[in-house]
């Protein structure tokens, strides 16, 4: 039976708020706009240090636009909140991600070259977590349409065996959470990326814009 992660969530914030605990989260967040909805909905519940860890991110100055809006984003969002949320940026060293993707290169997006991307990233939440004594760790990544968070689940869960850390399970896009997260990108006049992050991703884009560009000239020059 597939297992319906948002149920499990909230079973898990129930007992907590029944034993009047506030766990620590180490949040690994893709980007600002993801985990805008994330930290709405799971501030309410958690001590939260958002871990911002993607060498997938390409140019380098895409990188740097995009941490920049993470910390303006956790800025503008604690200002009228109880709530604190800590930050920690992990080293951008796009090389573990091309070591990663060798081999790889001409694979679709959204398939093993994705899922080892994830696990690279979810590894080095998963160890900060542990070094930082978390309680919990887990990623915004579940909120996109096109993330697999069944793969995201099962690749956190067998992490968190292995570093003996809690990992959160979660699919973020469920209850509108995708959709609010485009609302909160609205309110706080967010940058939103058109693509994943990666030269792969980026270049799929690419050739998709160019294929609705060659479309629409089609349909207007006949």
């Amino acid at each position: 039976m597939k297992r319906n992660y948002q149920k499990e969530l909230e079973k898990i914030l129930k007992q907590q708020e029944e034993k009047q605990w506030i766990p620590k989260l180490f949040l690994h967040s893709c980007c600002a706009p993801c985990s805008s909805y994330v930290l709405e909905y799971l501030s309410q519940y958690f001590q939260i240090t958002v871990f911002y860890y993607n060498p997938n991110i390409y140019p380098e100055i895409e990188y740097l636009k995009r941490v920049e809006e993470q910390k303006k984003f956790i800025y503008d969002f604690q200002k009228n909140r109880s709530s604190h949320i800590d930050f920690l940026e992990g080293v951008y060293k796009k090389e573990r991600f091309y070591e990663m993707a060798k081999g790889m290169e001409e694979l679709p997006e959204g398939g093993e070259r994705c899922f080892r991307c994830y696990e690279l990233r979810l590894r080095e939440a998963a160890y900060y977590a542990k070094e930082m004594n978390m309680d919990y760790f887990t990623t915004t990544l579940s909120i996109s349409p096109l993330k697999n968070a069944e793969k995201l689940n099962e690749i956190g869960e067998r992490l968190a065996k292995e570093y003996g850390v809690n990992y959160l399970v979660s699919d973020f896009k469920k209850k509108n959470g995708y959709q609010r997260s485009i609302e909160l990108s609205r309110e706080y006049h967010m940058y939103r990326q058109d693509y994943c992050g990666c030269i792969f991703s980026m270049q799929e884009r690419e050739r998709q814009k160019l294929e609705r560009y060659n479309s629409n000239y089609e349909v207007i020059n006949k």
